[in-house]
């Protein structure tokens, strides 16, 4: 037998493809994330979620509607409740509410009765498309027939305007992030860079330490809120309408409570991935719900009492009605409570469990 035939076959090496290679491990490395995957496929859905209950019972077609007393309110409720149309939702206030209302965005279109009866006013915000929308539907309504007289009046003086309803839901969202980032974030740095370690050997107390990093916070927090309202006052007229002090006072207790909370995520993470999770975890509920860029009674009524007691609702709540409202500050007490209650329980619970290293 020939020799050459008994010898085996050289085997091929396995050809090596650079591209690929290094698109499976950058799979890899991602789905090992569980912070990544969160927030490529879990936080689009939950925002779906969120905003289909916000929005789901009350549609882009769903209209709120209030009619001021007045001569005819009652013709003008009639009216648009006879067509039996389910996209209005008609309610009867005084003049003073229904405007406060429309100001701090819970309606679309107030009508106001003429003096006569006659005809009504639609008083609007015309920067808000849902607001042109309510006017353009209830005014097909009410051409008919019987055909009634209407006007327009557009409320833009400064408190009324979408951009007042803005800021302070803003401001709240400022504070809930520099509280929770840098206070947690910080505190998990320094943990992961030993610089903890080495403050345990100092005669330094637990407290003094998590008191000091609370109150730095609470200094930053001034300069970046003052020009927050700052930009709001010289580039849209956004005013206060209430107390200046009570409004330092709202925030610095906000400022405050998120600081606490932040130390309490904080307290046991050992990793920037961690503390990350941790934070959007405890902050994603407040984003949605929580009121920042739209009115939290636009979600459904069994989901009220779970929006009032986030901390970020009472502080937004506090803020609104301060600076739209003139909302003295003992009538923000029950709003108050709850964010000093967040503050202290949360401090007080970060200072028992919280490690050095």
């Amino acid at each position: 037998m020939n020799q050459e035939t008994l010898s085996p076959s050289p085997v091929s090496p396995r050809r090596y493809y650079p591209l690929v290679e290094l698109v499976a491990a950058r799979v890899r490395e991602f789905y090992r994330e569980p912070e990544a995957i969160f927030w490529v496929y879990g936080f689009p859905i939950l925002m779906t979620v969120a905003l289909g209950l916000a929005f789901a019972n009350k549609p882009i077609t769903q209209i709120d509607v209030v009619i001021a007393t007045g001569p005819g309110d009652s013709e003008a409720e009639r009216l648009l409740k006879a067509h039996d149309d389910p996209r209005f939702q008609v309610r009867i206030l005084p003049a003073d509410k229904a405007r406060e209302r429309l100001r701090t965005g819970k309606t679309e279109l107030v009508l106001v009765p003429d003096a006569t009866g006659s005809g009504f006013t639609f008083l609007y915000d015309p920067a808000r498309a849902e607001s042109m929308m309510a006017r353009f539907a209830v005014h097909e309504v009410l051409q008919g027939p019987p055909r009634v007289p209407t006007h327009d009046e557009h409320m833009t003086e400064r408190g009324s305007r979408y951009i007042d309803f803005l800021i302070p839901g803003l401001l709240g969202l400022s504070l809930m992030g520099g509280g929770m980032w840098g206070v947690g974030f910080v505190t998990v740095d320094m943990r992961i860079r030993m610089l903890l370690k080495r403050l345990l050997a100092t005669p330094m107390k637990k407290r003094d330490f998590l008191l000091g990093l609370m109150l730095s916070r609470l200094l930053f927090m001034i300069p970046e809120v003052l020009l927050i309202l700052l930009f709001a006052w010289l580039a849209f007229g956004v005013e206060v309408r209430g107390s200046v002090a009570a409004l330092a006072l709202i925030i610095v207790l906000g400022a405050f409570t998120f600081a606490g909370i932040g130390l309490l995520v904080a307290s046991r993470a050992k990793t920037i991935e961690t503390v990350s999770g941790l934070m959007n975890l405890v902050m994603l509920p407040m984003w949605l719900l929580s009121g920042i860029f739209f009115s939290s009674e636009r979600f459904p009524e069994f989901l009220q009492p779970l929006i009032k007691v986030l901390p970020l609702t009472p502080l937004i709540d506090a803020l609104r009605a301060t600076m739209l409202e003139g909302t003295p500050l003992f009538a923000l007490w029950p709003q108050l409570l709850v964010l000093a209650l967040y503050g202290v329980v949360s401090f007080a619970i970060a200072l028992k469990i919280f490690r050095w290293q």
